[in-house]
């Protein structure tokens, strides 16, 4: 019996299909410091047969002390910015490159919900940190939906990403 995959799904498989072409092509490693997704990036990219060529490892960082132990992520900075912001996406991203044998690094740390949000954070708020050769980019994002919703718009927004600026 074949499995119905939902468009969605779909979208994600496509877009890490061409990362997987890409990071091939450059000749580069992929490591991933995952929070609010939990490891849904680093699943994605090993569902593709082959993916041992392209991708390194994966961190699932979730704790605050995670964060900290396995990326280096200063309990200070964790402190006074938060979890979810640009500095700790900017930390967390440096260090999964630190701590791997990888050219590209990508980092995510949000609020899924359904709880955590805040005025100034508020549910479906997500920091990105993407490391290719020669530079460190951090962007914000904020995906509407459910905890489903956003961790999976969080997936495919760093393959499309990631498409985009190894492209």
């Amino acid at each position: 019996m074949t499995q119905k995959l939902s468009k969605s799904e779909l979208s994600t498989q496509y877009l890490c299909g061409l990362v997987a072409d890409l990071m091939l092509r450059n000749r580069l490693k992929l490591v991933t410091a995952e929070s609010c997704t939990g490891g849904m990036i680093a699943a994605a990219c090993t569902d593709l047969a082959g993916s041992s060529d392209w991708f390194e490892r994966g961190f699932v960082t979730y704790s605050n002390e995670a964060k900290t132990e396995l990326l280096d992520v200063q309990a200070q900075l964790l402190l006074s910015e938060g979890a979810v912001s640009e500095a700790v996406a900017r930390a967390m991203v440096r260090g999964a490159l630190a701590h791997a044998h990888a050219q590209v690094a990508v980092a995510v740390t949000g609020v899924a919900g359904p709880t955590g949000g805040s005025p100034a954070k508020p549910v479906g708020t997500v920091w990105f940190g993407f490391a290719v050769p020669g530079q460190v980019i951090t962007e914000k994002r904020h995906f509407d939906g459910d905890r489903a919703q956003v961790r999976a718009a969080t997936v495919r927004h760093t393959f499309t990403r990631l498409v985009e600026l190894l492209g």
